[in-house]
């Protein structure tokens, strides 16, 4: 890959989602590309970079190129404060507040294979379990077509749960009945509270709802420092007043101007 064509591909992947692509990882794209070069039987990413910019490459292979290039790394209960402070100090004030009265709603942005949404999920169900009248909802997004086909089959490797707590696997996993497979499934009553689609978040777009929390975590680590504010900024208008934004451990919101204010490490509350 030459430089022109770094700066090229390399350009209009930060212009269009956000991801920056600085001259370091010029050998991260070549390398993730090549497997689309081959795919398409093409022996250069000149004729790579000038079919992608022709209206066919536009409509059939940016879907999969970005399936390439973006990075999906994430687990089940990652971070797991998070969803102990959901189950013991948030839900049961805003069920205080709000009863039956309708339903919790979750937005997981940048929800890769499903993990998070689905650990969301979980400890949801438990306080419902807890709660009679209690119901939610949960919505997962990336920008990723081929994870977000991943997080609706809902179907993981064995070693994918071990962060999941041995009840809750009982309660909402079913294990392959071909155990060398060695996978498990989420129990379609749980699956069936999860809704998932694609979104660009670096483009204009309608909520998911109005959300009581706002799953934004390890995602704008990849953006420049303006794009993550004007993000955090349109996750706002997303959240009801009162309600919370989760970001990650690695990220801050420092010096930026959004109307939260911060309740616990690294959550926040909409003013």
């Amino acid at each position: 890959m030459t430089a022109a064509e770094f700066a090229a591909i390399g350009g209009f992947i930060q212009a269009e989602f956000g991801i920056k692509m600085p001259p370091a990882k010029k050998i991260m794209l070549q390398s993730r590309l090549l497997k689309r070069l081959r795919a398409m039987n093409m022996n250069s990413y000149r004729q790579y970079r000038e079919y992608l910019f022709s209206p066919e490459g536009m409509a059939h292979e940016l879907p999969l190129m970005i399936d390439a290039v973006t990075t999906n790394k994430t687990d089940f209960f990652r971070e797991r404060a998070h969803f102990d402070l959901l189950y013991e100090t948030l839900l049961p004030a805003w069920f205080a507040r709000n009863g039956g009265r309708r339903k919790f709603a979750v937005w997981s942005a940048g929800c890769s294979t499903g993990e998070e949404p689905y650990s969301v999920a979980m400890v949801l169900n438990e306080f419902a379990r807890t709660q009679p009248g209690f119901d939610f909802e949960v919505t997962g997004t990336d920008l990723s077509r081929e994870v977000v086909e991943k997080a609706r089959q809902a179907i993981y490797a064995e070693a994918k749960a071990q962060a999941v707590p041995a009840d809750f696997k009982r309660r909402y996993f079913m294990r392959s009945r071909n155990r060398d497979k060695k996978q498990m499934r989420v129990v379609p009553e749980l699956r069936r509270k999860v809704a998932f689609g694609c979104l660009n978040l670096m483009k204009p777009f309608s909520c998911p709802g109005k959300n009581d929390v706002v799953f934004c975590r390890n995602v704008v680590i990849y953006f420049e420092r303006p794009l993550q504010e004007a993000l955090f900024r349109r996750c706002c208008e997303c959240i009801l007043p009162g309600g919370y934004l989760f970001i990650g451990h690695s990220e801050t919101l420092g010096g930026m101007d959004l109307p939260l204010r911060q309740v616990f490490p690294t959550v926040y509350q909409r003013l």
